[in-house]
């Protein structure tokens, strides 16, 4: 009599679903020991990958970065399937070759060093945030009688941890005491900018630095960096190296971990309604419950046993299966696991791409042939020197830029209630809100020495679009956002609750009466303590979930 395999079956066939997927099929012996399936409720493979086209540049509506290549395995595998390389244009290609053009809203061109003192404050409080940096006993703040900016940082670093200890901080809270640190040992000068009405430095200072900070809401998916935790930002680890795009695009990577499948084990529109398991002293009737113990529901209709099942499905939408209403595991999952889910933070980044239209008119005002790089420095939302013309939605958008270098397509990033916002937006609407932001910006711009009202938009040189697109990850039901960070009142070990296998493995300790071990695994980047928030991450999750049931098929001598 031939044994029954053991089923595995793996929800989502983003890259945590199909690494795991690709480690199973291909390990050792694998065949002769699991029946493999993998499930996807949406028609595509990817999940929160997703490469696409516009404007005939090759673009990413989600995952965009190798967020450093020394080490990724996500780089190594794009070497080995030549993906670095591509004759058709793609996002970013050339990096960030041209040199960004800073302009203050109402048109004032600001100087490089103007911009790069704060810069270099932001990020050194960052880099001690991150745990790149460690306090030094007595930094040098005065170099050559002027204040030299990178130890100025260190310095405001430091007057901001004295001040009620970093305990209990946000990564938001500790930036604005750097900042205000940093105007305390600057003696605060408050002067208007070279006679311009509208921006005093120290306004000028905190708009620039609210750019940076709107920039990191974006790497981090954290709507609010109030809510994003001080003490595990330190945790995050990225790989050394450059940071680099795709060239045949993210999904390239997905689709070559998945080319080794055979036709049909990944099946696609096939959305999970139902989990059931079975914890010590709950049992389900009407079906095989001491062979295979979990049964899967389809919104099809259809059923599934199995013996493992390999969750990868985001954060977000595990937030929504633990609601009390939901009903997606039966019984409901343990304390641990739903506490975490909960605390953990997963926020909502989108991307918005427009393309200049073929009668754009050059922007004379300041020599530019094509559209520059524009990183922009707005007035804060409740000032009164606000140009009210400016939609709400695009006032903490630090940038607007080609794709790369005199590519007619332009991309900017939204994070928090302004991503959410965008995904509600028609076309008209974004081009309307986007073209009256960029005119108040290029169309009258002045340098600081020339006076500036900002109300001037001189006629014939309005920005022109001809069409958008936009991601819109968070009314996607099978995302429900983008992805994970640390929320104050969560920690690293939330993440490591998140990869808790139910229930664990004892096999050395299991008796007759236990429940069969690893019915559910989770995988993807929420579950990774390190890489969270990565592709990377979402990489590695899979390969640890695919070996942990390797190694107990192992153990338990099968």
């Amino acid at each position: 009599m031939v044994a029954k395999k053991s089923r595995v079956v793996i929800i989502g066939a983003g890259m945590a679903g199909v690494t795991a997927a690709n480690k199973l099929y291909t390990a050792a012996g694998s065949k002769d020991l699991f029946e493999l399936v993998v499930v996807e409720g949406g028609e595509r493979i990817g999940g929160r990958i997703n490469t696409s086209e516009f404007g005939g540049d090759r673009i990413e509506m989600g995952a965009t970065w190798i967020h450093g290549i020394e080490g990724s395995p996500v780089h190594k595998i794009a070497q080995e399937i030549n993906a670095l390389e591509s004759e058709q244009p793609w996002e970013c290609m050339d990096g960030s070759s041209d040199e960004p053009t800073t302009v203050a809203e109402g048109g004032l061109v600001l100087e490089p060093d103007v911009v790069d003192r704060i810069s270099s404050l932001f990020k050194n409080l960052m880099d001690y945030a991150q745990g790149k940096k460690v306090f030094d006993e007595s930094p040098e703040i005065v170099c050559n009688g002027e204040f030299e900016y990178g130890k100025l940082g260190e310095e405001a670093s430091r007057i901001c941890a004295s001040n009620g200890g970093v305990g209990k901080l946000s990564v938001g809270s500790f930036l604005r005491r750097g900042l205000d640190a940093y105007w305390v040992l600057t003696k605060n000068r408050d002067e208007q900018v070279n006679g311009n009405g509208n921006w005093s430095r120290k306004l000028l200072q905190e708009a620039i630095f609210a750019m940076h900070e709107n920039t990191q809401r974006t790497y981090t998916s954290a709507g609010d960096l109030l809510t994003l935790d001080y003490n595990a930002e330190s945790e995050y680890r990225m790989f050394p190296g450059e940071e680099i795009t795709i060239a045949k695009g993210y999904l390239s990577i997905v689709q070559s971990l998945a080319s080794v499948l055979p036709p049909g084990l990944i099946q696609l529109g096939k959305k999970v309604t139902e989990i059931q398991w079975q914890p010590e002293n709950h049992t389900h009737s009407g079906y095989e419950s001491d062979t295979r113990p979990v049964k899967l529901h389809f919104s099809d209709g259809s059923v599934l046993l199995a013996n493992h099942v390999i969750i990868t499905v985001s954060l977000g939408v595990l937030k929504a299966s633990i609601r009390q209403d939901s009903g997606m595991f039966n019984p409901p999952l343990p304390r641990f696991k739903t506490e975490a889910i909960s605390r953990l933070g997963f926020g909502v980044v989108n991307k918005l791409f427009l393309q200049l239209g073929s009668n754009h008119p050059p922007l004379k005002s300041h020599d530019f042939s094509k559209f520059p790089f524009l990183q922009m420095v707005f007035h804060r939302a409740d000032s009164e020197l606000r140009n009210k013309k400016i939609p709400w939605w695009m006032r903490k958008t630090a940038s607007l830029c080609p794709l790369y270098h005199n590519s007619n397509v332009l991309l900017s990033w939204f994070a928090g209630k302004e991503a959410l916002a965008l995904e509600a937006l028609s076309g008209e609407e974004i081009i309307n809100g986007v073209s009256q932001t960029v005119s108040s910006f290029l169309s009258h711009t002045s340098h600081s020495h020339e006076s500036c009202n900002g109300n001037g938009n001189p006629e014939g040189n309005s920005v022109q679009f001809s069409k958008v697109l936009k991601s819109q990850w968070a009314s996607d039901p099978l995302f429900l956002g983008s992805y994970s960070y640390v929320a104050v009142g969560s920690s690293g070990e939330d993440l490591d609750s998140m990869a808790e296998p139910l229930p664990s493995d004892d096999s050395g300790s299991a008796t007759s009466s236990s429940p069969p071990p690893l019915q559910i695994l989770f995988a993807g980047e929420a579950t990774h303590r390190t890489h969270y928030s990565t592709t990377h991450g979402a990489y590695l999750s899979g390969l640890r979930e695919a070996n942990r049931l390797l190694q107990h098929y192992q153990h338990v001598g099968v």
